[in-house]
Protein backbone atom coordinates (compact mmCIF):
# COMPACT_ATOMS: atom_id res chain seq x y z
CA UNK A 1 0.00 0.00 0.00
CA UNK A 2 0.89 3.33 -1.44
CA UNK A 3 0.47 6.27 0.95
CA UNK A 4 0.97 10.01 0.08
CA UNK A 5 0.44 12.85 3.36
CA UNK A 6 0.81 16.39 2.01
CA UNK A 7 1.41 18.40 4.64
CA UNK A 8 3.51 16.46 6.58
CA UNK A 9 5.66 18.70 7.93
CA UNK A 10 2.85 20.20 10.15
CA UNK A 11 1.31 19.82 13.41
CA UNK A 12 -1.09 17.41 11.99
CA UNK A 13 1.29 15.93 9.27
CA UNK A 14 4.08 15.07 11.90
CA UNK A 15 2.45 12.59 14.09
CA UNK A 16 -0.06 11.38 12.49
CA UNK A 17 3.46 10.47 9.67
CA UNK A 18 4.79 8.73 12.81
CA UNK A 19 1.31 6.79 13.70
CA UNK A 20 1.56 5.74 9.66
CA UNK A 21 4.95 5.00 9.74
CA UNK A 22 4.26 2.33 13.10
CA UNK A 23 0.77 1.04 11.74
CA UNK A 24 0.85 0.60 8.24
CA UNK A 25 1.49 -3.11 6.47
CA UNK A 26 4.71 -4.47 6.17
CA UNK A 27 5.77 -3.26 2.44
CA UNK A 28 3.84 -0.16 2.66
CA UNK A 29 5.67 2.85 1.13
CA UNK A 30 4.91 5.90 3.39
CA UNK A 31 5.46 9.36 1.04
CA UNK A 32 5.84 12.74 2.96
CA UNK A 33 5.21 16.06 1.34
CA UNK A 34 5.08 19.36 2.41
CA UNK A 35 6.31 23.02 1.25
CA UNK A 36 8.44 23.28 4.83
CA UNK A 37 12.04 22.46 3.65
CA UNK A 38 12.43 20.18 6.39
CA UNK A 39 10.49 17.83 5.11
CA UNK A 40 12.88 15.65 3.64
CA UNK A 41 14.66 15.23 7.13
CA UNK A 42 11.27 14.48 8.75
CA UNK A 43 11.57 11.31 6.12
CA UNK A 44 14.62 10.29 6.91
CA UNK A 45 14.06 11.04 11.15
CA UNK A 46 10.93 8.47 10.73
CA UNK A 47 13.04 6.23 8.60
CA UNK A 48 15.38 5.39 11.30
CA UNK A 49 12.09 3.69 13.24
CA UNK A 50 12.73 -0.36 12.95
CA UNK A 51 9.14 -1.19 10.60
CA UNK A 52 8.76 -2.73 7.07
CA UNK A 53 7.69 0.62 5.75
CA UNK A 54 9.61 2.63 3.62
CA UNK A 55 9.36 6.63 4.23
CA UNK A 56 10.49 8.89 1.30
CA UNK A 57 10.53 13.08 1.78
CA UNK A 58 9.57 15.36 -0.90
CA UNK A 59 10.18 19.41 -0.99
CA UNK A 60 8.16 21.60 -2.30
CA UNK A 61 9.18 21.67 -5.92
CA UNK A 62 8.21 17.17 -5.88
CA UNK A 63 4.45 17.45 -5.23
CA UNK A 64 3.51 15.83 -8.27
CA UNK A 65 6.23 12.90 -8.20
CA UNK A 66 5.18 12.16 -4.03
CA UNK A 67 2.18 11.56 -5.14
CA UNK A 68 3.04 9.31 -8.01
CA UNK A 69 1.30 5.58 -7.91
CA UNK A 70 -0.34 6.56 -4.75
CA UNK A 71 -3.18 4.59 -3.59
CA UNK A 72 -4.00 6.85 -0.62
CA UNK A 73 -3.62 10.70 -0.37
CA UNK A 74 -4.06 12.13 3.06
CA UNK A 75 -4.45 16.08 3.04
CA UNK A 76 -4.16 17.38 6.72
CA UNK A 77 -1.93 20.53 5.02
CA UNK A 78 -3.39 24.08 5.46
CA UNK A 79 -3.36 26.59 8.53
CA UNK A 80 -4.57 25.97 11.93
CA UNK A 81 -7.14 27.39 13.75
CA UNK A 82 -6.41 30.53 16.30
CA UNK A 83 -8.22 31.86 19.47
CA UNK A 84 -11.35 33.52 18.30
CA UNK A 85 -11.60 31.81 14.84
CA UNK A 86 -14.08 29.77 13.49
CA UNK A 87 -13.54 27.16 10.78
CA UNK A 88 -15.01 29.30 8.40
CA UNK A 89 -12.49 32.00 9.29
CA UNK A 90 -9.56 29.76 7.80
CA UNK A 91 -11.44 28.79 4.20
CA UNK A 92 -10.18 31.86 1.91
CA UNK A 93 -6.02 30.39 2.81
CA UNK A 94 -7.13 26.70 2.91
CA UNK A 95 -9.47 26.76 -0.11
CA UNK A 96 -6.94 27.56 -2.01
CA UNK A 97 -3.99 24.96 -0.55
CA UNK A 98 -7.02 22.36 -1.30
CA UNK A 99 -7.58 23.33 -4.50
CA UNK A 100 -3.43 23.39 -5.51
CA UNK A 101 -3.10 19.98 -3.92
CA UNK A 102 -6.23 18.27 -5.61
CA UNK A 103 -5.31 19.93 -8.89
CA UNK A 104 -1.81 17.45 -8.50
CA UNK A 105 -3.87 14.64 -7.37
CA UNK A 106 -5.53 14.73 -10.31
CA UNK A 107 -2.90 14.87 -12.77
CA UNK A 108 -0.37 12.47 -10.74
CA UNK A 109 -2.17 9.74 -9.04
CA UNK A 110 -6.33 10.06 -10.24
CA UNK A 111 -7.11 6.60 -8.75
CA UNK A 112 -6.13 7.01 -5.71
CA UNK A 113 -8.42 7.13 -2.29
CA UNK A 114 -8.38 10.95 -1.03
CA UNK A 115 -9.17 12.03 2.75
CA UNK A 116 -9.21 15.39 3.62
CA UNK A 117 -8.54 16.32 6.90
CA UNK A 118 -8.04 20.22 5.86
CA UNK A 119 -10.64 22.63 7.66
CA UNK A 120 -13.58 23.74 6.66
CA UNK A 121 -14.05 20.12 6.12
CA UNK A 122 -17.81 21.09 4.94
CA UNK A 123 -16.43 23.14 2.29
CA UNK A 124 -12.68 21.97 1.70
CA UNK A 125 -14.18 18.49 0.53
CA UNK A 126 -16.59 20.40 -1.97
CA UNK A 127 -13.97 21.86 -3.50
CA UNK A 128 -11.93 18.55 -3.87
CA UNK A 129 -14.71 17.49 -5.61
CA UNK A 130 -15.59 20.04 -8.11
CA UNK A 131 -11.73 20.20 -9.10
CA UNK A 132 -11.86 16.47 -10.10
CA UNK A 133 -15.00 16.61 -11.65
CA UNK A 134 -13.53 19.19 -13.54
CA UNK A 135 -10.59 17.01 -14.29
CA UNK A 136 -12.96 14.16 -15.83
CA UNK A 137 -11.38 12.10 -12.48
CA UNK A 138 -14.13 12.44 -10.12
CA UNK A 139 -15.15 9.04 -7.93
CA UNK A 140 -17.49 9.57 -5.32
CA UNK A 141 -16.39 6.63 -3.96
CA UNK A 142 -12.95 7.89 -3.33
CA UNK A 143 -13.45 11.00 -1.84
CA UNK A 144 -13.93 11.25 2.31
CA UNK A 145 -13.95 14.29 4.85
CA UNK A 146 -11.80 12.84 7.83
CA UNK A 147 -14.76 13.34 10.98
CA UNK A 148 -13.17 10.93 13.11
CA UNK A 149 -12.16 13.42 15.42
CA UNK A 150 -15.77 13.63 16.57
CA UNK A 151 -16.23 10.01 16.78
CA UNK A 152 -13.09 9.44 19.04
CA UNK A 153 -13.96 12.77 21.46
CA UNK A 154 -17.46 11.12 21.76
CA UNK A 155 -16.26 8.13 22.87
CA UNK A 156 -13.56 9.52 25.43
CA UNK A 157 -16.27 12.21 26.81
CA UNK A 158 -18.88 9.03 27.10
CA UNK A 159 -16.20 6.95 28.66
CA UNK A 160 -15.83 9.73 31.35
CA UNK A 161 -19.42 9.48 32.23
CA UNK A 162 -20.33 5.93 32.10
CA UNK A 163 -16.42 5.33 34.03
CA UNK A 164 -15.65 3.01 31.31
CA UNK A 165 -12.74 2.06 28.86
CA UNK A 166 -13.39 4.31 26.03
CA UNK A 167 -12.28 2.34 23.09
CA UNK A 168 -14.93 -0.33 24.32
CA UNK A 169 -17.70 2.79 23.73
CA UNK A 170 -19.59 2.90 20.02
CA UNK A 171 -20.92 5.99 18.61
CA UNK A 172 -22.20 7.45 15.19
CA UNK A 173 -21.71 10.70 14.73
CA UNK A 174 -23.33 12.19 11.85
CA UNK A 175 -23.79 15.43 9.18
CA UNK A 176 -20.82 17.49 9.22
CA UNK A 177 -17.37 18.76 10.85
CA UNK A 178 -18.21 21.83 12.58
CA UNK A 179 -20.35 23.44 15.43
CA UNK A 180 -23.69 22.35 15.07
CA UNK A 181 -23.66 20.44 11.67
CA UNK A 182 -21.70 17.85 14.06
CA UNK A 183 -24.50 15.39 15.67
CA UNK A 184 -23.67 12.60 17.80
CA UNK A 185 -26.39 10.06 18.57
CA UNK A 186 -26.04 9.74 22.33
CA UNK A 187 -29.07 7.80 22.03
CA UNK A 188 -28.07 4.74 20.59
CA UNK A 189 -25.25 4.23 22.79
CA UNK A 190 -25.47 1.45 24.88
CA UNK A 191 -25.68 1.94 28.90
CA UNK A 192 -25.51 6.06 28.98
CA UNK A 193 -29.11 7.60 30.46
CA UNK A 194 -29.05 11.11 30.49
CA UNK A 195 -31.46 14.25 30.85
CA UNK A 196 -32.55 16.14 28.15
CA UNK A 197 -30.43 18.55 29.55
CA UNK A 198 -27.34 16.95 30.19
CA UNK A 199 -27.43 15.13 26.56
CA UNK A 200 -27.77 18.51 25.26
CA UNK A 201 -24.88 19.86 27.40
CA UNK A 202 -22.83 16.86 26.04
CA UNK A 203 -23.73 17.73 22.53
CA UNK A 204 -22.58 21.17 23.07
CA UNK A 205 -19.36 19.90 24.01
CA UNK A 206 -18.84 17.38 21.53
CA UNK A 207 -19.54 20.30 19.03
CA UNK A 208 -17.02 23.05 20.54
CA UNK A 209 -14.52 20.30 21.43
CA UNK A 210 -11.70 21.62 19.42
CA UNK A 211 -12.64 25.38 20.48
CA UNK A 212 -11.46 23.72 23.77
CA UNK A 213 -8.35 22.73 22.40
CA UNK A 214 -7.47 25.88 20.48
CA UNK A 215 -8.20 28.18 23.72
CA UNK A 216 -6.25 25.38 26.06
CA UNK A 217 -3.60 26.11 23.99
CA UNK A 218 -3.31 29.49 24.33
CA UNK A 219 -2.65 30.61 20.55
CA UNK A 220 -0.27 27.84 19.79
CA UNK A 221 -2.23 25.84 17.58
CA UNK A 222 -5.24 23.23 17.41
CA UNK A 223 -6.11 19.78 18.04
CA UNK A 224 -3.01 18.23 16.53
CA UNK A 225 -2.51 14.86 18.28
CA UNK A 226 -5.92 14.01 18.96
CA UNK A 227 -6.63 14.99 14.77
CA UNK A 228 -3.43 12.63 13.85
CA UNK A 229 -4.95 9.48 16.13
CA UNK A 230 -8.24 10.22 14.29
CA UNK A 231 -6.56 10.49 11.05
CA UNK A 232 -4.68 7.29 11.32
CA UNK A 233 -7.97 5.26 12.81
CA UNK A 234 -9.65 6.22 9.62
CA UNK A 235 -6.43 5.65 6.98
CA UNK A 236 -5.76 2.30 9.29
CA UNK A 237 -9.60 1.60 8.11
CA UNK A 238 -9.51 2.59 4.68
CA UNK A 239 -6.12 0.26 4.20
CA UNK A 240 -7.83 -2.31 5.41
CA UNK A 241 -11.16 -1.98 3.23
CA UNK A 242 -8.59 -1.70 -0.08
CA UNK A 243 -6.96 -4.88 1.07
CA UNK A 244 -10.34 -6.83 0.89
CA UNK A 245 -11.43 -6.62 4.85
CA UNK A 246 -14.21 -4.12 5.02
CA UNK A 247 -14.66 -1.52 7.77
CA UNK A 248 -17.24 -0.52 9.38
CA UNK A 249 -16.30 3.98 9.93
CA UNK A 250 -18.38 7.51 9.83
CA UNK A 251 -16.72 9.77 7.66
CA UNK A 252 -18.28 12.72 5.18
CA UNK A 253 -18.97 11.54 2.01
CA UNK A 254 -20.76 12.24 -1.12
CA UNK A 255 -24.46 10.59 -0.03
CA UNK A 256 -26.97 9.26 -2.24
CA UNK A 257 -29.40 9.38 0.05
CA UNK A 258 -29.40 12.28 2.37
CA UNK A 259 -30.64 15.40 2.35
CA UNK A 260 -27.34 17.52 1.29
CA UNK A 261 -24.99 16.79 -1.31
CA UNK A 262 -22.40 15.76 1.38
CA UNK A 263 -22.83 14.12 4.69
CA UNK A 264 -20.83 12.46 7.62
CA UNK A 265 -22.55 9.12 8.28
CA UNK A 266 -21.60 5.46 9.32
CA UNK A 267 -20.13 3.51 5.82
CA UNK A 268 -18.59 0.19 5.04
CA UNK A 269 -15.06 0.62 3.15
CA UNK A 270 -13.73 -2.04 0.73
CA UNK A 271 -12.08 -2.62 -2.43
CA UNK A 272 -13.32 -0.04 -3.98
CA UNK A 273 -13.69 2.51 -1.91
CA UNK A 274 -17.24 3.53 -0.02
CA UNK A 275 -18.94 0.45 -0.44
CA UNK A 276 -21.85 1.19 1.47
CA UNK A 277 -23.44 3.70 2.84
CA UNK A 278 -25.06 2.22 6.29
CA UNK A 279 -28.24 3.39 8.27
CA UNK A 280 -27.66 5.64 11.25
CA UNK A 281 -31.17 4.49 12.64
CA UNK A 282 -33.59 6.59 14.33
CA UNK A 283 -33.31 9.71 16.05
CA UNK A 284 -34.92 10.64 19.72
CA UNK A 285 -36.49 13.97 19.75
CA UNK A 286 -33.55 16.16 20.86
CA UNK A 287 -31.47 14.68 17.98
CA UNK A 288 -34.29 14.92 15.60
CA UNK A 289 -34.47 18.98 16.37
CA UNK A 290 -30.24 19.30 16.37
CA UNK A 291 -30.84 17.72 12.66
CA UNK A 292 -33.38 20.15 11.37
CA UNK A 293 -30.42 22.50 13.03
CA UNK A 294 -27.65 21.32 10.77
CA UNK A 295 -29.04 20.71 7.23
CA UNK A 296 -29.21 24.32 6.88
CA UNK A 297 -25.90 25.00 7.77
CA UNK A 298 -24.07 22.49 6.23
CA UNK A 299 -26.07 22.93 2.69
CA UNK A 300 -24.16 26.93 3.00
CA UNK A 301 -21.21 25.17 3.96
CA UNK A 302 -21.33 22.88 0.72
CA UNK A 303 -22.13 26.13 -0.86
CA UNK A 304 -19.70 27.99 -0.02
CA UNK A 305 -17.08 25.16 -1.92
CA UNK A 306 -19.13 24.83 -5.31
CA UNK A 307 -19.40 28.61 -5.51
CA UNK A 308 -15.35 28.36 -4.77
CA UNK A 309 -12.89 29.44 -8.04
CA UNK A 310 -9.30 30.36 -8.35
Amino acid sequence: MKVTVLGAAGGIGQPLSLLLKLGLPAGSELNLYDVNPSTPGVAVDLSHIPSAVKTNGFAADDLKKSLEGADIVVIPAGVPRKPGMTRDDLFNINAGIIHDLITAVSESCPNACVAVITNPVNTTVAIAKKVLSSAGVYNPKKLFGVTNLDVIRSKTFIGEILNEDPSNISVDVIGGHSGVTILPLLSQVKGLSLSDDEKKELINRIQNAGTEVVEAKAGAGSATLSMAQAGFGFIEALVKGLSGDPQRVCAYIDSTNDKTEFFAKPIMVGAEGVQEELSYGDLDAIEQAAFEELIPALESNIQKGNEFSK
